[in-house]
Order: structure tokens, then C-alpha cells, then sequence
């Protein structure tokens, strides 16, 4: 896709249409009350949480994308100043409310872009998931997968939330004598604390600003501000630490849970409340850990894929592990594949066009002979016919990221 015709979670001048996956400041960093650089586009849920982040944003900027359904999006070749389309599908990105992947398909090619997202193996709801993807992705290839590369490391490894969050009713039930703090953002984590309530019957206090998000999305009769109706309260990440837990221990007996995949919380090494009496840390993660990543590019069998976070100490280039699952003869094994799964069925795309009137973004070890920096690639001098283009593979997998490691730098 050419560069100036959009953004996604970038902010800044000289695209013509901008996509937000979700709205964790990771992701919103350049947004503001006042920016106006063009329309914004993100989910309907994202859409209603807005003015809770941005009191004074402009609403008639946003765009909703209902998801599931394809939209079609004019713009103009920044090259040739000729009309072109873009279709465009939102995808549950399952991370937290609102957010969204990006599906854009075009001149171009497809290109995906996960955001933040939990690909979750198991649990309710997978297949359905599984399902959506590859009909949205239907017998195309996909060209370039932009994916949220977090935890891709194969010593990340963590259960499904369903099985986290028992843990977390187990570590309350063990102490019905002791209050209660969670550790969480001021957006995600909802599915968590509704399991505790709806499993122990009780209230849960947030506090008020949380409570307002609380009410958009429904979940009111849950929570409260009154700390006299609960012994079980949710507390901003920033202000958990074990000075406050022991200063609580001053008053009441007080357990802290920490829930999160974060490496410096699931490790003893480094962990800053691992010596701590009052603090448990549950390995409950909003992203996908290795396992899944490399479940979702071997679904998937993109020719190019490139990672999303660059600033956290624990990720790695994607292509360091799953180089060897991209490509142009992945992508052609996964569509035959698809095509003879889906015979005889109907494959035509439907897509619901809206024209926008401001459209003026291995868990194995890695295979040595694709990893090891400097290490030549077998020489493929063929080309393949792919959907009617002559196609040099030479071409496509010089594209692909080279073997060695890039670790990313320290936030």
C-alpha cells in the first residue's frame, strides 16, 4: 500500500483516512482532545468509550466499522492522483472492549493488522473466531501480517483467561478474612472481574472513573464506589506496589493479586514482588503468548510479516521463529487447502459499501537454517504463476525479514 493513504495507531500528519485498533495509551499516543488531521475510524464500542478518554474530541471525525462486515473507503493515489478503492473489515481483536484487527484489501494486496490481540486456543467461542478469519480472508493470499508480537518468545507461555481467572476466585476464597486489591487499567480486564463477582456474589469497588466505563459497557449492577459494600476492590496498576500492601497490613489483613503476563510479574528473576507475603501474581494476559502466535501464523501462512512492538524488552522479531511459516508457498499451501475444504461451497465476497464523505493505516526452537544471521537462502529461480501474475519468488522472499535477532529496545 502506498505510503499517505492511511494510518493505524499513528497519529500524525500525511495520511488520508486513520484507524484506531483500541483505545490503551500505547496506542493513542499523539491523539488528543483537539486533533482534527482526518477521519478516525475504529469500532462501535471504541466509538462509545471516546469521550471518557477524549472529553473534546470532535465526534463527527470518528467512523464506525461494525464487526464482521466489509466497507468499501475512496481515496486518492498520493502517486497518481487517480481514485482508488480500499475494502476494509474490523475483526474482535479480544483483547480488551472495543478493540479490533484490520483486515485491507485492495490494488495492493491484503494486509493485516492485529492490534493487541489474544488468540486463545481454547475456551468458547474458537472456532466461530477460526471460522470468521479465513471466510473474511477467503482464497486470497495474505501478503504482509502485522501482528502484535508482545510475548513472542517461547519461554511466554501462559493458560487461557478461563483458567486464570478460577485461579484468582481460588486465591479469594483461601482468604475470606483478608480484603481484597486487584491491579488493573483503566481499560480491560471487565471479563476478569465480572467472573469474581458473578463466582463470589459480591460487589466490586472501582473507582469513579472507572465505575463511568463501567457503566457504558453495561456492567453497573457489579461494581460500586462505596467501599463499606465490598472487601474486594480494583485499584489503578500505578498505585499497586508492596509499600502500599504492607501499609494496608497496618490496618486490615490485606492480599494483593496481580493479574498480568508480564515477565517481570510470572518470573522470580526480576519480579519486584516475589519476596513480597501479600502479593500473588496470576498469569491472566490480554495477549497472546507464544504458543498462540505461532498458532495464528501457521493459520494463516502470510508471505511477509512484521511485528508491532519495538519498545518492550521482552519481544522479538517475529521472523526470528516463524520465517519459516511465511512466504509464497505457504500462502498457496494454505488457500489450496482452504479450496479443497470448502468445495463446492460459495466463496464470493459480500461487501457491505459505504462510501465515506471525508475520505479525501515456534514454540519449537527455531529452524537453524532459517534463523542464523548471514546464512544463504536456498535459491529458488522459478516463478510461480499466482492468480494469473507471474510472480518471481526470488522477489518475494528477499522481502521477507532475514534470520538473527532484533531485540527490541527497553521501554
Amino acid at each position: 500500500m502506498e505510503s499517505g493513504m492511511i494510518s493505524v495507531d499513528k497519529w500524525s500528519y500525511g495520511s488520508q483516512a486513520y484507524f484506531l485498533t483500541h483505545l490503551h495509551a500505547d496506542h493513542t499516543a499523539g491523539l488528543s482532545s483537539t486533533w482534527n488531521r482526518g477521519p478516525l475510524f475504529c469500532s462501535r464500542l471504541t466509538a462509545k468509550l471516546f469521550p471518557c478518554k477524549f472529553p473534546s474530541f470532535n465526534l463527527f471525525l470518528l467512523r464506525v466499522l461494525d464487526i464482521g462486515s466489509w466497507f468499501s473507503l475512496s481515496f486518492t493515489s498520493p502517486s497518481s492522483g487517480s481514485p482508488t478503492t480500499i475494502y476494509v473489515k474490523a475483526i474482535d481483536a479480544q483483547h480488551c472492549p472495543g478493540s479490533v484487527m484490520y483486515l485491507f484489501r485492495g490494488d495492493f494486496g491484503c494486509m493485516l493488522f492485529t492490534g493487541d490481540f489474544r488468540w486463545e486456543v481454547t475456551g468458547s467461542g474458537v472456532e466461530n473466531r477460526r471460522a470468521m478469519l479465513l471466510d473474511a480472508l477467503k482464497n486470497e493470499t495474505l501478503d504482509t501480517l502485522h501482528v502484535d508480537n508482545t510475548y513472542c518468545n517461547p519461554k511466554y507461555s501462559f493458560p487461557s483467561r478461563e483458567v486464570a481467572a478460577r485461579q484468582v476466585v481460588d486465591i479469594i476464597s483461601s482468604h475470606p478474612k483478608h480484603d481484597i486489591v486487584i491491579a488493573i487499567d483503566s481499560l480491560g480486564k471487565e471479563d476478569l472481574l465480572l467472573h469474581i463477582s458473578r463466582e463470589l456474589d459480591i460487589k466490586i469497588w472501582v473507582w469513579p472513573e472507572r465505575l463511568q466505563i463501567m457503566h457504558l459497557l453495561g456492567f453497573h449492577e457489579h461494581f460500586t464506589t462505596q467501599t463499606s459494600l465490598t472487601r474486594v476492590r480494583a485499584v489503578p496498576r500505578y498505585s499497586f506496589s508492596i509499600e502500599t500492601l504492607e501499609a494496608l497490613n497496618t490496618i486490615r489483613p490485606t492480599i494483593g493479586i496481580m493479574p498480568s503476563g508480564l515477565p517481570w510479574a510470572t518470573e522470580q528473576n526480576g519480579n519486584p514482588f516475589s519476596s513480597s507475603e501479600y502479593i500473588f501474581v496470576v498469569p491472566y494476559s490480554d495477549h497472546s503468548c507464544f504458543s498462540e502466535i505461532q498458532e495464528f501464523i501457521e493459520l494463516l501462512r502470510p508471505i511477509k510479516i512484521k511485528g508491532i512492538v519495538s519498545s518492550s524488552s521482552c519481544c522479538i522479531d517475529p521472523c526470528y521463529y516463524f520465517d519459516h511459516l511465511c512466504g509464497t508457498q505457504q500462502a498457496i499451501w494454505r488457500i489450496q487447502g482452504k479450496i479443497e475444504n470448502d468445495e463446492g461451497v460459495d466463496t464470493s465476497v459480500e461487501a457491505a459499501v459505504i462510501k465515506s464523505s471525508s475520505a479525501k493505516e515456534a514454540n519449537e526452537e527455531e529452524k537453524e537454517s532459517s534463523t542464523v544471521v548471514g546464512r544463504k537462502r536456498r535459491r529458488i529461480l522459478d516463478q510461480v504463476d499466482f492468480f494469473g501474475i507471474r510472480v518471481s519468488r526470488v522477489s518475494l522472499l528477499r522481502r521477507l525479514c532475514r534470520g538473527g535477532v532484533r531485540l527490541a529496545d527497553t521501554e
